[in-house]
């Protein structure tokens, strides 16, 4: 097969949809669900593969701002429905994509590249390197308790409905996106992305379901979740699936935890994607009883080197010449001299000075937002040292007080 990667027209989006709907499993997507979907993704930023009139793979992209450590909101593309049909694989469909996705991110002058990998050993060959962690928990709430800030008895916990609430809720979310690498600034439409609930992603639990903390009348945070009753010989023993749980202060946070943990007829607690750092793991009595486990979260690509790390702030001043190896970007590819003052702001230019330290543009992704030290790479043979002591220099100035993390799929 011979053609390539073309951007989708209006009267194509239900076959385009089509191909990664049967690569995800043939499941159909819910009609709330696709006509959403059509809404937040530009026509432009959609490209497809097809033989005659089927289409067989698909590459698409969301225009997102992402918060990187300094606070700043970069321009950055949201990979998503990256899909191939069965019938054509191993046939470079996906590098084709891939090449002309990042062609054309680059033309639009986005820095970064962004995704959440269906498998991790995909996106490495085209750049991206895993730099969040994700944290799942299923409390057992029979056996664990919280402890609680001073102050939590002030805060008051209300119910409302999703969609009622949704203004306030993205108020919060807003003031947190400012403080978080990694998280994505919802631009207008993505507000409903948040409360979409179609029936078969419920997974057998309630309509989705909204509280509110409020102090002084002002809400100060919230969290949505499903209920799913279960029943045996020894009683209830319910789930409360959080989907969102976000607050302010210590107190609301912990208002709102201690609300989810005492629902009655329920017994577990169950969250798929919260920060690596969540103060909720210093709160539980037992942690060993929240079963913990972690996985991979948001990969970054750097689509143009430079204007990336001169993006972000550093938190130590900062003086390093990189060799970063790029084969699939080659414009990123060689030496750059990063530097950054006493206050974070940096410069990053190209260099004929000798390097310093060596690392691929991937490796380099993954310590983008703080979340991966440098160290740790150099430990794993990732990054290579090659003058003594910048290692010891530039790993302190690429971490974060406030570990990355993306609170939502896309």
């Amino acid at each position: 097969m011979t053609t390539e990667p073309r951007v989708l027209s209006a009267s194509e989006w239900d076959a385009w949809l089509g191909c990664p709907e049967l690569a995800f499993g043939g499941v159909p997507i819910a009609p709330e669900s696709r006509e959403l979907y059509a809404a937040l993704i530009e026509p432009r930023r959609a490209l497809g593969h097809w033989d005659g009139a089927d289409c067989v793979g698909t590459a698409g992209s969301y225009s997102f701002r992402l918060t990187v450590p300094g606070g700043a909101a970069v321009p950055a593309a949201g990979v998503t429905m990256v899909s191939v049909a069965a019938t054509h694989r191993r046939q470079g469909l996906l590098t084709s994509m891939m090449r002309r996705q990042l062609d054309d991110v680059r033309s639009w002058g986005e820095p970064l590249a962004v995704l959440l990998a269906s498998e991790p050993g995909i996106y490495g060959r085209f750049g991206y390197g895993a730099a969040t962690t994700e944290t799942n928990l299923r409390i057992d709430t029979s056996q664990v308790r919280l402890a609680l800030p001073p102050g939590t008895d002030g805060v008051r916990v209300r119910r409302s409905s999703p969609m009622t609430a949704l203004d306030a809720c993205e108020a919060v979310y807003a003031r947190l996106a400012e403080a978080r690498p990694g998280t994505p600034v919802r631009r207008p439409g993505w507000e409903r992305m948040a409360v979409s609930d179609p029936e078969s992603a419920r997974k057998g639990g309630s309509p989705l379901q909204c509280v509110l903390a409020e102090r002084d009348g002002e809400v100060t945070g919230y969290a949505t979740f499903h209920l799913r009753p279960a029943w045996d010989d020894a009683g209830p023993r319910g789930t409360v699936a959080v989907r969102d749980l976000a607050a302010l202060d210590p107190a609301s946070y912990a208002a709102l935890w201690h609300f989810v943990f005492g629902i009655d007829l329920t017994s577990v607690v169950e969250c798929r994607n919260r920060p690596v750092d969540d103060a909720v793991l210093r709160m539980v009595s037992d942690v060993r009883r929240c079963e913990v486990r972690q996985r991979d979260g948001l990969y970054v690509r750097l689509v143009e080197l430079g204007l990336a790390l001169e993006a972000r702030t550093y938190r130590t001043p900062v003086d390093v010449v990189l060799e970063v190896e790029d084969t699939f970007c080659p414009w990123n590819a060689g030496r750059w001299r990063l530097t950054a003052d006493s206050k974070g702001a940096a410069v990053c230019r190209r260099t004929d000075d000798e390097p310093e330290l060596a690392l691929s543009v991937s490796d380099l992704g993954a310590a983008y937002l703080g979340g991966v030290s440098l160290t740790t790479l150099a430990a794993a043979g990732l990054v290579r040292e090659l003058r003594v002591g910048a290692l010891a220099g530039a790993a302190p100035a690429f971490s974060s007080d406030v570990q990355p993390w993306c609170p939502h799929g896309f």
